[in-house]
């Protein structure tokens, strides 16, 4: 077998909380996706570099008001958190917390790839859990600082009375800002290895890496810092994330780098061990490149262009619904070709519109364009493309109450809604759509331009400058939208969505 060129990031792109397992020569992914749906995407390689998404955990989480966007709040930056993916006795395990729902959820499957997937659900917030299987017990382990153990039945479907349920160590405090968290556990020669993260608020002053090891279960554990380095970005700590080996008996640590707006990023870390220690890294340091004895092999790209030409209602799995989407009022059928939105409730902004359909954005830069057909708008009705984070750009129509159209650039406004940096008269029944990205260097900005021909292009509104903030915990999104702001049955037809990645 050939080597592989592991180049860092393996993937410029929002994929945060990586948990990785292998299982014979394949390797698996599950990361947080919070809001989006459907939800906890399976990635799949063969070499650590090269993914692609085949299944999501679940379809929608919750069916209730939250999750539908129609509480006027949502669930941005809640939803599934830090999952946690296992496999044991050719059973496939999914469990993440809910911070909206304050609840635990396990989902289970034989067939990671096609599903189906099987859930149950225990009451609380179990911190960042990890899934522990050892000597036919099963345990997680989970928390924010003080960590916890809880046994779990069996099955996996409830705490199990009487089982070990309790403190299981107390991490640092002195000089730390963020506690240990984002816990993965194993059991490897003979040892308990928990890997966390940690912030420290003295020093560098950045997320590291650190790991717990024990010759027991319950302790107590030794504690060692394995990998503090930002591979010379901005102080922006590579870690969080877990160990996983190579059919060739090698051994890497997937963890995330923050890459401000763009999102948080998988990094591959080699790993190597001493005196039965994980040794991150080579000399300290993350490389931005290294080889492990994996094959060459392409893989599906993760943000995809699309004409929308769909033989079923069913989209391809590198889209996904900010929020539950409403089943109802959008189809890629009923004009063939074309994906159709139609509008179903008044929303004050971009945001709490329902069935905005979104993919990631990715480093260095990229852009997105549509074509979009908007006969059928409603007055008060607002269509068109988004660069969805809290603080937003839109690019699209907005039909005034006299029913006078407008292409228009939006952002967030102060008081939630949308503020309209530039809206110009439009004659016509269809517009080209585009944004542009430029994330070098975390540079973090989005241009917005329409074309009445898709020829020649016009600037609109002034460039917006993202920021990553905890208010949707997300990387920035395209997204393609169609609200009402007044009455509902309106809706608009997209060509395609066709995509560039560049640099």
């Amino acid at each position: 077998m050939g080597g592989t060129l592991i180049t860092n990031p393996v993937i410029w792109a929002d994929v945060p909380d990586p948990s990785v397992i292998r299982v014979g020569s394949v390797f698996y992914m599950v990361s947080t996706s919070m809001h989006s749906m459907p939800g906890c995407p399976i990635m799949k390689s063969v070499n650590l570099k090269n993914w692609e998404i085949v299944n999501y955990v679940f379809e929608t989480l919750e069916d209730h008001d939250a999750h539908k966007l129609s509480d006027g709040k949502g669930i941005y930056g809640k939803g599934s958190w830090a999952p946690n993916l296992r496999c044991h006795d050719g059973t496939f395990y999914v469990c993440f917390s809910s911070l909206d729902m304050k609840r635990f959820y396990i989902y289970r499957t034989k067939d990671i790839e096609n599903g189906p997937w099987e859930r149950s659900v225990i009451d609380g917030v179990y911190h960042d859990p990890s899934l522990l299987f050892d000597e036919g017990r099963v345990y997680v382990i989970h928390g924010n600082g003080d960590i916890r153990i809880t046994e779990l039945t069996e099955d996996l479907t409830a705490v199990k009375p009487g089982g070990i349920n309790g403190l299981l160590l107390v991490g640092e405090r002195e000089g730390i800002g963020l506690r240990c968290e984002g816990c993965h556990a194993y059991r490897l020669n003979g040892y308990y290895y928990l890997f966390f993260i940690e912030w420290p608020k003295v020093g560098n002053k950045r997320r590291r890496q650190i790991c717990y090891r024990s010759r027991n279960l319950l302790g107590p554990f030794e504690r060692r810092v394995v990998l503090d380095d930002d591979m010379g970005y901005r102080n922006h700590g590579v870690a969080q994330g877990g160990i996983v080996d190579t059919p060739a008996g090698e051994w890497a640590a997937v963890l995330f780098q923050d890459h401000d707006a763009v999102g948080r990023v998988p990094c591959v870390v080699p790993v190597r061990w001493e005196d039965g220690w994980p040794v991150f890294g080579t000399d300290g340091k993350v490389p931005q490149s290294f080889e492990l004895q994996l094959p060459d092999a392409a893989a599906g790209p993760l943000v995809i262009s699309d004409e929308f030409d769909y033989s079923e209602n069913r989209l391809a799995l590198n889209w996904q619904w900010n929020h539950n989407p409403d089943n109802s009022l959008w189809s890629v059928t009923e004009r063939p070709g074309w994906l159709r939105l139609a509008t179903g409730s008044p929303a004050r902004s971009v945001e709490y519109a329902r069935n905005t359909l979104t993919q990631r954005t990715e480093g260095p830069a990229c852009s997105g364009m549509t074509l979009m057909e908007f006969a059928h708008m409603k007055p008060g009705d607002r269509a068109g493309l988004v660069a969805l984070q809290h603080f937003y750009g839109t690019v699209g129509i907005h039909v005034a109450e006299d029913g006078a159209r407008y292409v228009a650039m939006c952002v967030r406004g102060e008081d939630g809604g949308e503020e309209v940096v530039e809206k110009i008269r439009y004659d016509g029944d269809s517009i080209h759509l585009k944004i542009d990205f430029d994330f070098r260097d975390s540079a973090d900005l989005a241009r917005f331009f329409y074309s009445a021909d898709g020829g020649e292009w016009h600037a609109v509104g002034r460039p917006l400058q993202l920021k990553y903030t905890l208010d949707h915990f997300m990387g920035c999104r395209f997204g393609l939208f169609h609200y009402a702001t007044r009455e509902t049955g309106g809706y608009v037809d997209f060509d395609y969505f066709r995509y560039e990645k560049r640099g």
